[in-house]
């Protein structure tokens, strides 16, 4: 049968959640439930998260852009009661994907930071991973539980201890966690770098655990020094160059021949830049036989970044026609719903769009949709959903059904709305 846009299926390995103010509340212990991380509204009328003290450092704002019109967007804070529904609520969620034709999600997190930052940055150490294990919890058995079959669970880890990071990892892989999200340079935080050594305990157990170890961009900014000059747009444009940065810390460090099991996804980075930086590395150890980078003349570094690395995007068109010379089985795509490179409510007609001026085959549509990603995640994307309900068009039929309405409304209009609702009462 032939693939066209309503048969599509699509698993988007990159999403966002902006989390609920009582997401701690049934996960907590009694004894440190007056002192779980809390929204408080600041002396400029906006959310923040405050844990220990001080705030977290992601804004409500950037994180939460999908409900609002492009003029509002920006880096500015806003209040919980500003945002679509969909950004916090996993019911709404559900809904916005159905409205997209999405059947799988996998969310990284907001109030954590990159990848637990919030919880390595906050002095008690001991208090920060009562916190960080309720995260998952809540993560793992609410948001991801509430809906089997529509998210792909995620888990966090301490950064502060590899011991602790190790369990962590062994605990969330019992409760069903097919990923660990972790900074894409450790180093840019003042960690242990990925080519020390010093993770080599963690990434054994998410290898023996089947687990994949997620890195998503914006986690080693600290590596760039930008001009003093430079605008906004470096802040957005940037960060996404910076992934060929990770990818040379796993290709010539030891991570991914020391532990050859191993899954790594670049999540965000997009996929266009690939094919040059395979030919330059393919080229460097070739060409340079005075340095002794330990790769044998039968195994290329392309070879090991095929073998071992999904690369995801948003949109990305001259990507797509490289895919051959990137490897159609190491491309997935993403969603980012609902930060500001989202192509929500929209994704299925842009992607198939660059699909078809691609020439992409039946066969290399389902593979960049779906199946690539459920392969490397290890993810049965019909465990809990029949085929023929998974597909753009059923799903969006089912939005249909429920109404579910994709209008774009200013943050004050959000704000009344939701206030009259009770959303977060």
């Amino acid at each position: 049968m032939l693939v066209e846009l309503e048969e599509m299926i699509l698993v988007s390995i990159d999403d966002h959640m902006v989390e609920p103010p009582d997401m701690f509340d049934n996960h907590v212990p009694d004894k440190w439930r007056d002192q779980a991380p809390r929204i408080v509204t600041n002396a400029n009328g906006q959310d923040e998260w405050i844990f220990q003290g001080a705030a977290a450092s992601t804004p409500f704002g950037m994180a939460a852009t999908s409900g609002w019109p492009p003029e509002e967007w920006g880096f500015d804070p806003a209040t919980m009661t500003e945002m679509r529904p969909g950004c916090f609520d996993v019911h709404e969620r559900v809904r916005d994907m159905n409205a997209n034709g999405v059947l799988a999600s996998m969310n990284f997190p907001t109030m954590a930071g990159f990848n637990a930052r919030t919880f390595n940055e906050a002095p008690d150490k001991e208090l920060s991973l009562v916190m960080l294990q309720a995260y998952n919890d809540w993560h793992i058995d609410e948001w991801c539980g509430a809906y089997p079959g529509r998210f792909i669970p995620q888990g966090i880890v301490p950064l502060w201890d590899v011991d602790l990071a190790v369990a962590e990892v062994q605990r969330v892989a019992a409760k069903g966690s097919k990923s660990i999200s972790f900074l894409e340079a450790p180093h840019a935080f003042g960690l242990p770098s990925l080519l020390s050594g010093h993770w080599d305990p963690m990434l054994a157990a998410i290898s023996d655990t089947n687990m994949v170890l997620s890195l998503h961009i914006g986690a080693a900014w600290n590596l760039i020094t930008l001009a003093p000059e430079a605008t906004v747009d470096h802040l957005i444009v940037v960060p996404s160059q910076a992934t060929m940065l990770t990818a040379q810390d796993l290709l010539f460090g030891p991570t991914l021949r020391s532990f050859p099991e191993l899954r790594v996804a670049l999540s965000e980075g997009g996929i266009g830049w690939i094919p040059f930086y395979l030919n330059r590395v393919d080229r460097h150890v070739q060409n340079h036989s005075w340095i002794d980078s330990s790769f044998g003349k039968d195994r290329l570094p392309s070879q090991l970044f095929r073998e071992q690395i999904l690369a995801c995007f948003i949109t990305d068109p001259s990507g797509l026609k490289a895919r051959h010379q990137i490897g159609i089985d190491l491309i997935a795509w993403e969603c980012d719903y609902p930060h500001t490179d989202t192509t929500w409510p929209h994704s299925p007609e842009l992607l198939w769009s660059e699909l078809q001026d691609a020439s992409c085959t039946d066969e290399e549509i389902n593979k960049i949709t779906w199946q690539n990603a459920c392969r490397f995640f290890d993810w049965d994307p019909f465990a809990h959903i029949p085929r023929a309900d998974a597909t753009v068009g059923a799903l969006r039929g089912a939005a249909a059904t429920a109404n579910v309405d994709t209008t774009r409304r200013p943050r004050a209009e959000w704000k009344v709305l939701n206030e009259a609702a009770g959303v977060l009462a």
